[in-house]
């Protein structure tokens, strides 16, 4: 049984590096394609991953809503567009503007729609 748990506990450790990762890579390609919208470098966009990625979880956690900019309409791309706006503010080398935000938003839930799987928000 002890072994069973460390096997989900690595799976899971894994599956969050796995999406933090993913998370990287969906933000450079938005931040390099979306104008009003940039990073600074590999740091603040690893910050940037790990900042989102946590306050996807909460907000999921704590009202069961999922995030994503396509996944439930409006109300899920207005959530998107506050994490994006609210990760500029707390991770220094992300900027943006309230319309870089949306532009973002839309970006990442396109490529989340090219991409198997659930990567960002």
């Amino acid at each position: 049984m002890s072994e069973q748990k460390k096997e989900n506990n690595q799976m899971k450790i894994g599956n969050i590096l796995i999406r933090i990762l993913m998370t990287m890579l969906v933000l450079a390609v938005t931040a390099f394609l979306t104008p009003r919208f940039s990073i600074s470098g590999i740091v603040p966009l690893l910050i940037a991953a790990i900042v989102i990625s946590i306050l996807d979880y909460l907000i999921e956690s704590l009202t069961g809503f999922d995030a994503s900019p396509f996944g439930r309409g409006i109300t899920g791309f207005i959530v998107s567009v506050i994490i994006i706006y609210a990760t500029s503010a707390i991770v220094p080398g992300v900027t943006t503007t309230l319309w870089g935000a949306i532009l973002a938003s839309v970006a990442i839930g396109i490529i989340n729609m090219l991409i198997p799987g659930r990567t960002v928000l």
